[in-house]
């Protein structure tokens, strides 16, 4: 019985990702495999069609998930994925309310990403590169480190976003969002080297800033194999990854001029609450400067 429900189920999650055909391919699979956990679960828990599941089941599936090990943005996805499929079956008359829709995933932990202190940074960025690779990768570095860059921002790069008139690079940020940022003049030295030795390889219809020895635009995940081995060439004993360089960045920015609001700006977060977490000061600072600026603050002199 329960195979046979189990089976029913499943003809239903195959109906609706027939409509996922505007879908990533990685989107897709996502959602079978998400759909298909929810309905072994709910065949196994006596519940032979889609009608009978409310939201105490939706909950108790996202817990026994939690309990298995899920993380707290797997079972975010996975809510993502069942809210979509009973609003299909909704629109379809085959269930009266959304049974998903107000369960959320349990709070994860936000972690701060690692970064570089500042000798590390000035370690990673201390080479003297010749070859047509080493030029490329030091100038993405400088890049990164000097414009808080994400990698997928670099990596989407045109070499007409960098204007070298006013110092700046056009990014396309999440949500498609365009900034423009400064450039430091050790990163203009890096790219503008680059740029010279791009020309030796570039084809007439690409546009990328970073291409390959083969005239194609990198990846970002070529970008973050690359950075990796540099990392361990320069004697860096850390995990080094395109992310940190931009964390560094932030950490570095904030930690010279206390000015949340323009670190907001640079990073092109849209909500400064993301840039608080994101970007932390030294305790040990933050305690010396209260002590030196709140009047209740300042202990007696012994």
């Amino acid at each position: 019985m329960i195979a046979a429900s189990r089976q029913a189920l499943l003809d239903e999650v195959d109906e609706f990702l027939v409509t996922l055909t505007g879908h990533s391919r990685n989107t897709q699979v996502a959602y079978r495999r998400d759909l298909n956990q929810l309905s072994t679960f709910v065949s196994e828990n006596d519940l032979t069609h889609w009608g009978s599941v409310d939201t105490q089941a939706v909950r108790s599936f996202i817990a026994f998930q939690h309990r298995n090990g899920k993380s707290s943005p797997s079972l975010a996805r996975m809510l993502s994925s069942i809210r979509a499929f009973f609003t299909y079956l909704v629109d379809r008359g085959r269930m009266d309310g959304n049974p998903a829709k107000d369960v959320r995933a349990p709070k994860q932990s936000r972690h701060l990403p690692s970064a570089l202190d500042v000798d590390q940074a000035g370690k990673l960025l201390a080479a003297k590169p010749q070859s047509f690779l080493a030029i490329r990768d030091l100038a993405m570095w400088e890049l990164m480190y000097s414009s808080g860059l994400r990698v997928s921002e670099l990596v989407g790069l045109d070499s007409g976003d960098l204007d070298p008139s006013d110092g700046h690079v056009r990014v396309v940020g999440k949500g498609n969002k365009e900034r423009i940022v400064p450039v430091g003049r050790m990163a203009w030295d890096a790219v503008n080297r680059w740029k010279q030795f791009r020309q030796t390889c570039i084809k007439d219809d690409v546009t990328a800033l970073f291409i390959s020895q083969r005239g194609t635009r990198l990846t970002p995940r070529s970008v973050q194999k690359r950075l990796r081995a540099w990392a361990l060439k320069q004697g860096l004993e850390t995990h080094v990854h395109p992310h940190m360089l931009r964390h560094s960045f932030a950490t570095h920015m904030l930690e010279s001029s206390g000015d949340l609001r323009a670190v907001q700006e640079l990073l092109g977060h849209s909500n400064i609450a993301t840039t608080q977490i994101y970007t932390h000061l030294d305790f040990q600072h933050l305690a010396k400067v209260y002590d030196a600026a709140h009047p209740r603050a300042r202990r007696k002199p012994r």
